[in-house]
C-alpha cells in the first residue's frame, strides 16, 4: 500500500533502528554508538536518545544502513536441555542457550522461556513484532510433566475450570516479586501415569506466566520433578534432539506468516490483560535480550 503524499513517518530511536536493519542487538547498537561508529547525515552521533527518520542516512563506519520494511524474519526452534538459562549472559557464570546456539544467532529474541531446570521448545526470532506477537498470544504451549505424587480430583477440577490463588508463591522462585495469580483452564490434559510417588501427564495451556506450572502444582502439594514443552503453537520439537536448533519447515512458515499477519498486538493485549500485567517486562521494545528482566524463571 503506498502512503499518502502528507503522511510523516514517525522517528524511531536510533538504536532500534539499526537493530531492525542489521544484525546488531539494542545493546550492541548502543555500544557502537557510545564508540562514535555511528554517523547520521555525515555527523557523527553518541548521544543514545538520538531518532532518525526515514529520510535520514544512517552509516556504521562506511556501511550504509538502509530501512527495510520487507524484511523477512527468522524464526528457530531450539530445544533446550536442562541447566541452561534462557539469556545472553548470566552474572553467576551459569550456561546460557547462546553458549549452545550457533554465533549467528547471538541477535535472536526467545519467544517465552523456560526456566533452569526444564527442558524442551524454545523459539527464537530476528524480530520483534514477531516474538511479542506470539508471547503474548493464546497459542497453546503443550507440556509433559512429572509430578511426586498422585492427581487427584482436586487437581483435574482446577485443570477443567481454573484456579485463582491470592498466595501463589508455592512454586515460585524465590526471588519472584508475583504473589498472586489466575490461572485459565487447561485446554486439555491427559493423565499418562497416576501414582503414590510419582505421576505423569500431558497438559494444554494458552498463558505462559511465571512458573506458571510448578505454581499451579505446588498448590496441591505437588512438585514438579520434570518438565518437558513439547509444541507451541503447532510447532513441535519432533525428533529434534537435545540441545540441537532447527529451522522451522514451510508449512510451519505459512501458518506463521498467516497468523503474524492476521494478529493485532493491541488485539491480544485487550483480551489477554491478566496475562500481560503479569507478564508486562516480557514486551520487547527499547532493551534487548541483555536485560535483566530476562533471567526471570519462566516455565
Amino acid at each position: 500500500m503506498r502512503k499518502e503524499e502528507n503522511e510523516i513517518d514517525e522517528p524511531v530511536r536510533l538504536n532500534k533502528f539499526i537493530s531492525h536493519n542489521s544484525n546488531y542487538s539494542r545493546r550492541e547498537a548502543d555500544k557502537i554508538i557510545e564508540e562514535g561508529k555511528v554517523t547520521i547525515n555525515t555527523k557523527t552521533v553518541t548521544n543514545l536518545a538520538t531518532k532518525v527518520a526515514s529520510t535520514d542516512i544512517v552509516k556504521i563506519g562506511k556501511r550504509l544502513i538502509k530501512e527495510d520494511k520487507n524484511r523477512m524474519y527468522t524464526v528457530i526452534i531450539y530445544n533446550k536441555p536442562k541447566g541452561e538459562l534462557v539469556t545472553k549472559k548470566d552474572p553467576q557464570g551459569r550456561r546460557v542457550i547462546f553458549d549452545s546456539l550457533d554465533s549467528k544467532y547471538k541477535h535472536f529474541m526467545p519467544i517465552g522461556r523456560l526456566d533452569y531446570a526444564s527442558e524442551g521448545l524454545i523459539l527464537l526470532t530476528d524480530d520483534v513484532v514477531v516474538a511479542n506477537k506470539l508471547m503474548h498470544s493464546n497459542l497453546e504451549r503443550v507440556y509433559k510433566i512429572k509430578v511426586d505424587g498422585k492427581i487427584h480430583p482436586k487437581v483435574e477440577e482446577a485443570m477443567l475450570h481454573g484456579l485463582e490463588l491470592e498466595d501463589a508463591t508455592n512454586g515460585a522462585h524465590e526471588k519472584s516479586k508475583i504473589k498472586s495469580m489466575t490461572f485459565e483452564p487447561f485446554v486439555a490434559y491427559q493423565i499418562l501415569t497416576n501414582g503414590d510417588n510419582f505421576s505423569k501427564i500431558k497438559v494444554g495451556i494458552t498463558q505462559g506466566k511465571n512458573r506458571e506450572l510448578r505454581r499451579f502444582f505446588a498448590h496441591f502439594g505437588l512438585e514438579v520433578m520434570d518438565l518437558k514443552r513439547f509444541e507451541f503453537g503447532g510447532i513441535s520439537l519432533n525428533n529434534l534432539p537435545t540441545g540441537k536448533s532447527r529451522y522451522l519447515t514451510r508449512d510451519e512458515y505459512r501458518d506463521l506468516r498467516h497468523f503474524v499477519n492476521h494478529t493485532d498486538l493491541n488485539d491480544i493485549k485487550s483480551n489477554n490483560k491478566d496475562n500481560i500485567n503479569i507478564n508486562k517486562d516480557d514486551k520487547y521494545d527499547e532493551d534487548d535480550m541483555d536485560s535483566d528482566y530476562i533471567n526471570k524463571d519462566y516455565d
